[in-house]
């Protein structure tokens, strides 16, 4: 079978697919990629299904080697990508061939980026996923971030052609996005002046931020009667405020409950922007109806499916 040797891993290299929703109740996240747009498009770029595994690179890329040909695609955050020396493209299919060596490099916009093999990462399944979910040591390789040395198998490789994607689709990363937000379940927990202060902002990207949930500093959100509550689901995108007055919004690799009010959940099509601020960026919220969600979300997915050449 072939193989993809790291030479390099950087700090943070996972493998990554769609994730493994289903076991919330047993306290197992559904992990995959942070951004979840870039993860597809990666794959679609080459002509993967939605659901190969790939490898979600954080802050810093890792160096690799390819042992037979095959199409590749980069995405996501701007890691100068370079292939045996020579600057590589993003956010289209390439062609390597035995012995070519792919570096990512640090993060120059974004924080994490992405990269799809044609035939997919053909570690085992865990709980009918190959994502990694560090923390319980499931998926991916051993359930660990990847080392130097390590040898990924690959798939066997079918009938495909590189795309590229629209040079208008490609994000920039650089300016303060802004998420839509739905209130509750708990926004009844919060006075007036706190749900205004989550919508004034803006909201900067603290360092103690990782896959599990971001956390931020900016204007103090005010509780009516605390923020504790009898612990229950927390939704992926939920904002939680701690008793300090500061929001934490949970990711992928979130707890299955939590104790803390919820003020509002970000929605679905936004995580991915989310978790490409780096430390120090800044955000803001927007407020909308769970109808404007439906809508954007109908959007969003409009736009991803039409993104490719």
């Amino acid at each position: 079978m072939s193989r993809l040797v790291v030479q390099d891993a950087g700090p943070l290299t996972t493998i990554q697919d769609l994730g493994r929703p289903g076991h919330l109740r047993v306290g197992i996240p559904a992990s995959g990629p942070m951004d979840r747009e870039a993860f597809l498009l990666a794959n679609r770029l080459i002509g993967n299904p939605d659901t190969a595994a790939g490898l979600e690179f954080t802050l810093i890329g890792a160096r690799v080697e390819f042992t037979d040909e095959r199409l590749i695609a980069i995405t996501g955050a701007d890691m100068t990508p370079t292939l045996n020396g020579t600057p590589a493209p993003a956010w289209q299919g390439l062609r390597v061939r035995p012995g070519d060596v792919l570096r990512l490099g640090p993060a120059r916009r974004g924080v994490r980026g992405y990269l799809a093999i044609a035939g997919g990462i053909q570690t085992p399944r865990v709980l009918g996923s190959r994502a990694t979910y560090v923390r319980g040591r499931l998926g991916g390789l051993e359930g660990r971030a990847l080392r130097k040395g390590d040898q990924l198998p690959l798939g066997p490789v079918g009938e495909a052609r590189p795309h590229r994607l629209h040079p208008d689709r490609v994000p920039s990363y650089e300016a303060e996005p802004e998420l839509a937000v739905v209130l509750g379940p708990q926004d009844d927990r919060f006075t007036p002046l706190g749900i205004a202060a989550l919508f004034e902002g803006p909201y900067e990207m603290l360092p103690q931020s990782d896959r599990m949930g971001a956390r931020l500093k900016g204007p103090f959100i005010e509780h009516t009667h605390g923020h504790d509550i009898i612990s229950d689901g927390v939704p992926l995108g939920g904002i939680q405020v701690i008793g300090e007055g500061q929001p934490i919004v949970l990711l992928a690799d979130r707890q299955s409950t939590g104790g803390y009010t919820k003020i509002g959940t970000i929605c679905s099509f936004h995580i991915g922007r989310i978790a490409q601020v780096k430390p120090g960026g800044r955000l803001h919220f927007r407020r909308v109806t769970v109808a404007e969600a439906h809508a954007m979300l109908r959007q969003s997915l409009q736009t991803l499916d039409a993104a490719i050449e």
